[in-house]
C-alpha cells in the first residue's frame, strides 16, 4: 500500500520556523521528484517547491524563495520542507505529491502562522 504521510505543521508566529516531513512507503522512493503544495481556504492548490532525483535540483515558487528549502533523505524516503521567516499567507494545508511511479499525494499537515 503506497502511502505518503505528512508530519510537523502546527501553530507558528510569524517569523518563526518549521519543518516538514512526508514520509513515503508502498514504492522505492529514491528515483522519483518530490513536491510540496499548499492550499488556503477559498484557494486553488498552490505549488510550492520541487526536488528532483537524488536532490540535485531544486525549485521554488517566487512567493516562497529564499525562505522555504526542500531536501530528502532516500535513505529514509522523505522529503522535507524547511520553513524560514514564515508569513501570515504561508497559513496553509501542506501536501506532499510523487512524481512517479504514480502521481501519489499525503493528506496534509495543516500550517497555521499567526501571532
Amino acid at each position: 500500500q503506497v502511502q505518503l504521510v505528512e508530519s510537523g505543521g502546527g501553530l507558528v508566529q510569524p517569523g518563526g520556523s518549521l519543518r516538514l516531513s512526508c514520509v513515503a512507503s508502498g514504492f522505492t522512493f529514491s528515483p522519483y521528484g518530490m513536491k510540496w503544495y499548499r492550499q488556503c481556504p477559498g484557494k486553488e492548490r498552490e505549488w510550492v517547491a520541487t526536488i528532483l532525483n537524488f536532490g540535485d535540483a531544486t525549485d521554488y515558487a517566487d512567493s516562497v524563495k529564499g525562505r522555504f528549502t526542500i531536501s530528502r533523505d532516500n535513505d529514509w524516503s522523505t522529503v522535507y520542507l524547511k520553513m524560514n521567516n514564515l508569513k501570515p499567507e504561508d497559513t496553509a494545508v501542506y501536501f506532499c505529491h510523487s512524481l512517479g511511479p504514480d502521481n501519489y499525494w499525503g493528506q496534509g499537515t495543516q500550517v497555521t502562522v499567526s501571532s
